[in-house]
């Protein structure tokens, strides 16, 4: 299914519910590494991925050859368009699965909405992620839904991958190649965009991760770091990979995707209420010559964004080709830091 061609006339406009949508409703990303370092965590030989350090999602060994990948991942809506909502909701929790290399198995509905809001509009967003899911090998089997003043929608996801095949933010090497599967700014075009650049931006949130997961599992070794790129913006999401990785992260600004109309409203000077948390995340940036509006798109914070991928150079080539991963830069010797250039 596609967004709609025209602006969306349900009488049930879902951003009138909300007070902040989509991943920029995430907690700063600062806040929440402090959070962590403070919570007790488990520690079980069967656990390969938790929180010490944490990634995309969790991985528990369930025998030599199979992981279970679990996940969760809500927010309010950042659409008007119950459909779309649905629709993006699943394909962005699904996301933390592909990226650490799993397959969608299960998923489980979280989900909350005000007492008065409208029985149909909540079984068309149900339906939506039914349907999401179900195209990518998966099934939705019940959930938990309570009351809440403000809609929020999302997804708990298990799916499965080799122990042996598990991507992880950190491993990138000096030489590798940066990959990105999504075009960015779905949070400046979603708050200021005009109804043109929202259906595009829609179309994209739509789309899912799995043809972007299969290619880096084609690509087997080659590929050593892989993280997607959401509400900490591709700054945060690339500082996180150089962080682990002790290295720097190279960002060609020249090169980097966009949907339409993203450039334009950084232009003007708009910024969403997350991108000065996202700026204070990143410890390490530098972006000599490069003006804010830049700045500003690696900031911004993304919802269903693409995966951002550390290659050898080797499989840059087949990857770039297959239409799906745009080249942005590259990881070099350093402390860890990204460079705009």
């Amino acid at each position: 299914m596609t967004a709609k061609e025209s602006w969306p006339e349900n009488p049930v406009r879902l951003t009138e519910w909300t007070t902040c949508g989509g991943c920029a409703a995430k907690i700063g990303a600062s806040l929440l590494s402090d959070l962590l370092q403070n919570v007790e965590t488990s520690h079980s030989a069967e656990l390969l991925v938790g929180l010490a350090p944490f990634d995309d999602a969790a991985v528990l060994l369930l025998t030599p050859e199979i992981a279970l990948v679990s996940t969760v991942d809500f927010f309010p809506p950042l659409v008007d368009d119950a459909d779309d909502y649905g629709t993006i909701a699943a394909a962005n929790a699904c996301s933390d699965i592909f990226a650490m290399g799993g397959e969608i198995r299960l998923a489980v509905n979280v989900a909350g909405f005000p007492e008065d809001f409208p029985q149909s509009t909540i079984i068309e967003i149900f339906n939506a992620a039914s349907r999401t899911v179900t195209s990518m090998g998966g099934v939705i089997a019940g959930g938990h839904t309570i009351q809440n003043p403000e809609p929020i929608f999302g997804l708990a996801v298990q799916g499965v991958v080799h122990p042996e095949r598990v991507f992880r933010k950190g491993g990138a090497k000096c030489g590798d190649m940066l990959l990105l599967s999504k075009a960015l700014g779905t949070g400046l075009i979603t708050s200021a965009g005009d109804k043109n650049e929202i259906a595009g931006a829609i179309l994209g949130m739509r789309k899912t991760n799995q043809a972007a997961a299969a290619a880096l599992r084609t690509a087997g070794a080659t590929v050593h770091a892989v993280t997607d790129v959401t509400g900490f913006g591709l700054a945060g999401h690339a500082w996180e990979m150089a962080e682990r990785s002790d290295l720097q992260i190279i960002i060609d600004t020249s090169l980097l995707p966009l949907y339409d109309g993203a450039l334009r409203i950084s232009q003007t000077g708009h910024r969403t209420g997350a991108d000065p948390k996202n700026r204070g995340y990143v410890k390490q940036f530098s972006s000599p010559d490069i003006r804010d509006e830049f700045v500003a798109l690696v900031m911004d914070p993304q919802t269903s964004g693409g995966l951002l991928a550390a290659v050898h150079p080797d499989a840059t080539s087949v990857l770039v080709e297959s239409g799906i991963f745009t080249l942005i830069g590259y990881c070099q010797a350093g402390s860890a830091e990204i460079v705009l250039i």
